[in-house]
């Protein structure tokens, strides 16, 4: 993409860069790329420190850049808010190549000693913008300060507020800066409505939207957690495929709910603006706006997640009287109005269209080609067992026809740990594996659970 011309041939020289690129412009790859390429395997530290605004952004990275270094074996760990300190604590310990997290959990654990800012060669600021709206610039700007001077900083943003240039100014060297073309806010590929409803008539006329689209798969925003809340019940209750996502969940409730819609366990998700970052899932045909967003940049994020990678999409919003001034923002911001919604009158048949709700939606996992190769192995064996990563790794090698190249990502937790197998070798490595023993043990060796 075009982020990426023009930032990884600069990344790669090792350049302070500003980078002005709209959100979903393959901006993870364009910093991903080079980083990777450029970590060095045999050290124990991180090298890499990437700042992202919401938890889900930073899982989405951290999966993003474990698929683009999984040939060269680069650890990748998230460090974001709602998950166990004591286990992020852990997973420190072992070899980590590159953290990626949420700027209020990374102070911690710079601050408890966990991460040595010193150590680190590469700080990545993503969607500084997106900080700076949500008060957490100040906190960016304490992970600057605790991380060295000699290192090479990457800042990207969509737009570039004062408070960001003042935090250039101060925490980079000569930037390089690099203004991305941008494409229209809103492609042509998304067809908007808008409906006027009063509050207490919302739930019914949501459930009629829903019955007239016969949604194939659709995510619908609300403002706030009791509101998700609220409809995840009323749609719950006429048994719909529904669930949910909201900030008070814990993260791996969240990641969980969010593999399963990826994976069309169900219909139609409902959430708060907090999952319009990081949901990148194929096939959304609807957004329903089932509260207009206060931000006018919350309507972009909202709605693109529907039209993606050249399909066709929906978005439909709700607004009560008085809510008129945010949709003023909107239509200024994305420079047309949005027309009030036109009913199909294509005749349905009732009956089915609460058959099809009801209903999981037609599509299936689309598993990345990156994995077909690749076969993840669990031991019954850990740090309790004093199995280490050159334990294993010294035991897989010395199966014939197995190279270095071949053994990918390896985690050691307390009771057990998981082992990639590489290009195609996983049967014959579980096999012999069953055979040997490591550091004197015989371990149990099966094909790793998801």
């Amino acid at each position: 993409s075009e982020v990426q011309k023009l930032v990884i041939k600069e990344a790669l020289f090792n350049k302070d860069l500003i980078v002005k690129a709209q959100t979903g412009s393959g901006k993870t790859a364009a910093f991903g790329i080079p980083l990777c390429e450029k970590i060095d395997w045999e050290e124990n530290i991180p090298q890499v420190l990437i700042l992202a605004p919401t938890r889900e952004l930073a899982m989405q990275i951290k999966d993003d850049i474990t698929n683009i270094g999984r040939y060269k074996r680069i650890k990748v760990v998230s460090l974001v808010g709602k998950e166990s300190f004591k286990d992020q604590e852990r997973s420190l310990k072992g070899k980590v190549h590159i953290v990626v997290g949420t700027p209020g959990r990374v102070l911690d654990h710079l601050d408890n000693g966990n991460l040595n800012g010193k150590a680190f060669k590469y700080l990545v600021i993503d969607e500084a913008d997106e900080m700076f709206n949500m008060g957490f610039i100040g906190q960016v700007e304490g992970v600057c300060r605790r991380v060295t001077r000699k290192r090479v900083t990457m800042l990207f943003s969509a737009t570039m507020p004062e408070k960001i240039n003042e935090l250039t100014k101060k925490h980079m060297d000569r930037p390089v800066i690099i203004k991305v073309k941008e494409e229209s806010l809103i492609t042509d590929r998304i067809t908007h409505g808008l409906i006027k409803v009063s509050q207490k008539d919302k739930f019914e006329k949501v459930n009629e939207i829903l019955l007239k689209e016969g949604p194939e798969t659709a995510i619908m925003f609300c403002r706030t957690k009791e509101n998700v809340e609220n409809y995840f019940n009323y749609f719950k209750d006429k048994g719909y495929s529904v669930d949910k996502i909201h900030g008070d969940m814990l993260q791996k409730d969240r990641t969980k709910k969010m593999n399963e819609f990826k994976e069309g366990k169900f219909r139609i998700l409902i959430a708060t603006d907090i999952a319009a970052r990081g949901i990148d899932v194929h096939n959304i045909t609807h957004v329903i706006n089932i509260d207009i967003p206060v931000e006018k940049e919350s309507y972009v994020h909202r709605i693109g997640r529907t039209g993606r990678a050249g399909t066709k999409g929906k978005s439909i919003t709700l607004m009560t009287p008085y809510e008129d001034k945010y949709l003023d923002r909107i239509e200024e911001y994305i420079g047309f109005k949005i027309e009030d919604y036109k009913e199909d009158n294509k005749e349905f048949n009732k009956e089915e269209r609460i058959k099809l709700l009801k209903s999981k939606p037609t599509i299936k996992k689309q598993t990345k080609k990156i994995t077909k190769n690749i076969t993840k192995l669990y031991l019954n064996g850990g740090k309790k067992k004093k199995i280490r990563v050159i334990d294993i790794v010294g035991t897989i090698m010395s199966i014939e026809g197995i190279e270095k190249e071949d053994i990918g990502i390896i985690e050691i937790n307390d009771t057990g740990s998981t082992v990639e197998i590489l290009n195609n070798k996983g049967k014959k490595v579980l096999k012999e594996l069953k055979e040997k023993t490591i550091k004197g043990k015989k371990l149990r060796v099966e094909i790793a659970k998801k």
